[in-house]
């Protein structure tokens, strides 16, 4: 028993230690001469598969320009990158334990997250609307009373969608996807009338599905947040070599000209343009970067 005892107290320490190495990513990838980073498959126009292994989006090149800058940090011209497929559900659990290194989707930040988590400038700001069959004769919120809507797991908007159902008293049934395209697939096949997500990622749903004209996004804006990237927590070296890369892309005219490129110009793989002008809450922090939360 006391050997058991002695064994168990060794290997939480050793883990502990192992936890303290990992979030010194910089060092972590400088050794290993490898950064793995992480992508998702249904987040139109941020990050999302054409094909089944090409991930492409506004977000995979900004991963790019920061593994840019890493490599340089670290004197590592040839750096090794793996990209790994995460989802709404584990996308913060495998950061923290380090099974990858750094995460670029879209990821809203906020107060709960950030107890796990280190969070980049805010590069992004959206809010729960709903998307919908055209002849649902779905409008707004009031609309869903006593019906089933569709979320998906591991999403804040799944949070907010439950409280205003209960604040509202609109008797709704929620169900929750896997992920996007599972909550879609809810809608397309009548099994929900709307699926409430970030306004943004409806616009890039709809404009690749199956049929984009049958679909509307509809609906009052819901508790406006911010994306951000990702890295482990008590790494401020990591944070802001990520925090450099996008304040510096901002400053230089880049980061403007991403946008025009995946929310207002055609994009791959149907040519659809999301024509999405950019915020005024996003317009604002090009002038003065911030990595502020939602509450």
């Amino acid at each position: 028993m006391k050997f058991s005892t002695l064994m168990t107290a060794a290997l939480l320490c050793t883990g502990v230690l192992a936890t303290s190495a990992q979030a010194d990513t910089l060092k972590k990838i400088a050794d290993s001469n490898k950064i793995t980073v992480s992508y998702r498959e249904a987040s139109v126009p941020f990050s999302y598969l054409i094909g089944s292994t090409k991930a492409v989006g506004f977000s995979v090149e900004l991963t790019e320009a920061i593994i840019d800058d890493v490599r340089k940090k670290t004197k590592r011209p040839d750096l090794q990158i793996a990209y790994m497929p995460v989802t709404s559900q584990n996308r913060i659990p495998l950061l923290v334990n380090g099974t990858y290194d750094l995460e670029c989707g879209s990821t809203t930040n906020n107060s709960t997250r950030a107890k796990d988590v280190t969070f980049s400038t805010n590069m992004f700001y959206t809010g729960t609307r709903l998307l919908v069959k055209k002849t649902s004769g779905v409008k707004n919120y009031a609309d869903l009373a006593k019906k089933t809507v569709a979320s998906t797991t591991g999403t804040t908007n799944a949070q907010v969608i439950r409280k205003y159902n209960t604040e509202k008293n609109l008797d709704m049934q929620l169900i929750l996807g896997k992920d996007h395209d599972d909550s879609l697939l809810l809608v397309e096949s009548d099994r929900a009338v709307a699926f409430a997500m970030d306004d943004i990622l409806l616009f890039g749903l709809r404009a690749n599905s199956k049929n984009p004209a049958s679909l509307e996004v509809v609906g009052d804006s819901l508790q406006v947040e911010p994306y951000a990237c990702m890295v482990r927590k008590d790494d401020p070296e990591f944070k802001k070599l990520v925090d450099g890369t996008i304040n510096r892309m901002m400053k230089s005219g880049e980061f403007a000209k991403l946008y025009t490129k995946w929310f207002e110009s055609p994009i791959v793989p149907k040519g659809v343009n999301l024509a999405l002008p950019m915020s005024a809450d996003l317009k604002a922090i090009l002038k003065a970067p911030t990595d502020k939360p939602t509450l």
